[in-house]
């Protein structure tokens, strides 16, 4: 096959701007071209919005990171001071403790001496802590009365 056979085209710029064909071909070209800067330009926008959408993001999370941090902060002060108070009473109960059965002890010497010991009850609900420190009364109710009506249809 020769260059010069019909059947093949050339492909030089004078041969495609003299026919019909390549004027279309430019046409296609230029079109292609503008379809493509267009979608360039909607991606790189749409782009743009997402690194928008994540700048915010980010600083709403850091914004939560934030007050997470604070109350975190919080807790771990209230923490502190329960601790603090918790000790206390620990220390304290140890103490009492200690006391109470160097009494008891002091108890037993004297009972086992002959000597009468007298003790007498103390009333401190805290020593009875399952019973209320109050006489318990049944509470009247009747269906009758001014609230009695509520309950009749």
């Amino acid at each position: 096959m020769s260059s010069s056979s019909p059947s093949r085209r050339s492909s030089s710029p004078e041969s495609i701007t003299d026919s019909g064909s390549g004027y279309a071909a430019d046409e296609r070209k230029r079109k292609r071209m503008l379809s493509n800067r267009e979608s360039a330009r909607r991606s790189r926008a749409r782009k743009q919005q997402r690194l928008e959408e994540l700048i915010a993001e980010a600083a709403r999370l850091q914004a939560e990171n934030a007050r997470a941090e604070a109350q975190i902060g919080s807790y771990a002060r209230e923490l502190g001071k329960v601790d603090g108070e918790n000790a206390v009473l620990r220390a304290r109960h140890a103490e009492l403790a200690g006391r109470l059965q160097a009494l008891g002890g002091v108890l037993e010497i004297l009972q086992v001496a002959g000597a009468p010991v007298d003790i007498p009850e103390i009333p401190d609900p805290l020593l009875r802590p399952w019973q209320p420190p109050f006489s318990a009364q049944p509470i009247a109710a009747t269906a009758t009365g001014a609230m009695g009506d509520i309950f009749q249809f």
